[in-house]
């Protein structure tokens, strides 16, 4: 493609800058508008500049990739609901056998859970319950964050909805979802385990000798406190929690209450007798109040305070006792609802299920998710605006601006002439001219983030790739995939999982930790090149 006119490239050139400044760094003193709205600023300058008109802006923003990414979102906001992620927390602590296992158990099920459920939304879900463990142990946050970090990104890379850049490959490529799988899942394996002994073997002596005192904290994590943690995981939003000190007297305040309510009943039940009645009329009695309101009950017992046992007792004299009518009643309906929930459970996790097979037997992946999506909306049997307010439409807007950007900046000619310019150096017929390719694609991943450097090269790299054979074409999308999702472990700023978990950890309450730039560099540099290295020899076209 030939460069446009010079004024079109200069004013391209300056919309994508913008995109570009904003997408990477947010909070820039000058122009702090955030990412999704520095995306539409790039998309309006791309048409107010005239590099694209309109009707090509329109036409740049691609639907079946918005479609798929809105209906995994919907599916994980049921997923959190039905608590999977609940499940997946109490799984690192389950039977651990010490620090080196937490860790390894992070690393596998940060992967797995990226894998299916997308890497922003495992590690906007497992921060606090990394950190809430790490604090019960009595360990350093540090090895442990950055596992989750770097495991959910390595573990995302198998299946195309396991990060955005995949959902962009996936539609591009034509590549199916089993196809995706089967090319890019025995890198991940091996990525996740490399990624782990790395790990292990930087913070050996951390994670061998345990601090001799405890760090200083007012309050001490309960077990239940880690397992009821919830997020919503679409939105990456960090939810308001109670001051610890507030929950502590709000529950002894509660259990005064209790054995104050209970001394009173155990004196009114010694100082009364019991209520003895012909069985037929009790049993009569007990038929009419299970089928009536708490309130009615209470009427009828006469004294809405008393807690008693819901128990049937017989006496010797073959007179029976009725305890509690309101305990009874509130048992059944307990009873319902609690097996109601399982059902509702067991079948978010069947439509999941489900469309994860859908998937694999190839079948549209935009509309097999947004079915999937429908029939949890459906089954739920409420308003659904609850659950859709959780859906993070800035992501999605964030992407119909990347969008117009990309294009626009691709009519100025730019990349194309870059690419000119490196193509015969990064053949994938010969190991140096995958290795040059691996590093072009780490430097933009890192530079420009990782989507926007699928949407620049993705269609040029398979291009090139097309030209030696129709293997090597798709082997292209899979390397792309690869090496985009893992130069997210560079560096912070390389991955949104990265920030997520740092800014997840900084504002946890009570737990808080900074991950730094630094710190994260002095792992993440060595773990990408070398798991890099390594998933280039094990992809399969």
């Amino acid at each position: 493609m030939a460069m446009a006119p010079t004024v079109k490239v200069i004013l391209g050139s300056i919309a994508f800058a913008i995109f570009w400044v904003l997408a990477v760094f947010p909070s820039v003193p000058f122009l702090p508008i955030g990412r999704t709205a520095g995306s539409l600023l790039g998309a309006m300058l791309m048409v107010l500049f005239q590099v694209v008109n309109p009707d090509e802006a329109y036409a740049a923003i691609d639907l079946p990739i918005l479609g798929l990414l809105f209906g995994t979102m919907v599916v994980s906001v049921y997923l959190e609901r039905a608590d999977m992620f609940k499940y997946l927390g109490k799984l690192l602590s389950y039977k651990s056998q010490g620090p080196k296992d937490l860790l390894c158990r992070i690393c596998l099920i940060s992967a797995i859970s990226s894998a299916l459920f997308t890497n922003d939304t495992s590690c906007v879900v497992l921060t606090e319950f990394v950190l809430k463990i790490a604090r019960q142990h009595n360990l350093p946050p540090h090895p442990f964050l950055l596992a989750l970090a770097s495991s959910a990104n390595i573990g995302s890379s198998a299946t195309p909805i396991g990060n955005p850049q995949n959902l962009v490959i996936a539609v591009l490529s034509k590549i199916t979802f089993g196809g995706f799988l089967i090319g890019i899942f025995p890198a991940m394996l091996v990525g996740v385990f490399v990624n782990a002994l790395i790990l292990l073997c930087m913070y050996w002596k951390l994670l061998s000798v345990q601090k001799d005192e405890e760090d200083p904290a007012p309050e001490v994590v309960a077990e239940n406190d880690v397992d009821s943690h919830r997020f919503s995981p679409a939105t990456m939003s960090h939810p308001t929690s109670l001051n610890s000190q507030e929950f502590e007297s709000a529950l002894e305040s509660m259990k005064s209450t209790n054995v104050e309510s209970t001394l009173r009943n155990r004196s009114y039940l010694t100082e009364s007798n019991s209520i003895q009645t012909s069985p037929s009329a009790k049993i009569e009695r007990l038929s009419e109040l299970g089928n009536s309101s708490g309130s009615e009950i209470q009427k009828e017992v006469g004294n809405p305070g008393i807690v008693i046992p819901p128990k049937i007792n017989s006496s010797p004299n073959g007179v029976v006792e009725y305890d509690d009518f309101i305990g009874f009643a509130e048992e059944r309906l307990g009873f319902s609802k609690k097996w109601k929930r399982v059902l509702w459970k067991a079948c978010v996790y069947l439509v999941t299920l489900g469309m994860l097979i859908s998937l694999l037997l190839g079948l549209n992946m935009s509309w097999t998710a947004i079915t999937a999506a429908l029939v949890l909306i459906v089954l739920d049997f409420k308003d659904a605006r609850p659950c859709l307010e959780k859906v993070s439409y800035s992501l999605l807007i964030f992407f119909c601006g990347m969008f117009i950007t990309v294009e626009g900046f691709n009519k100025t000619g730019i990349p194309s002439s870059l690419w000119d310019f490196m193509e015969p150096y990064a053949k994938l017929d010969r190991i140096s001219g995958v290795a040059v390719l691996a590093a072009v694609i780490v430097v933009l991943s890192n530079l420009a983030s990782n989507v926007p450097t699928v949407l620049l090269l993705g269609a040029r790299v398979a291009a090139s790739a097309a030209a030696i054979s129709p293997a090597s074409e798709k082997k292209a999308w899979l390397i792309l995939a690869w090496v985009s999702t893992v130069a997210g472990n560079l560096s912070l700023l390389g991955s949104a999982a990265n920030l997520i978990v740092c800014e997840q950890a900084r504002r946890a309450p009570l737990l808080g930790y900074n991950l730094s730039f630094w710190s994260h560099l002095k792992f993440g540099a060595p773990s990408t090149l070398i798991i890099t290295a390594i998933g280039l020899t094990l992809i399969r076209g």
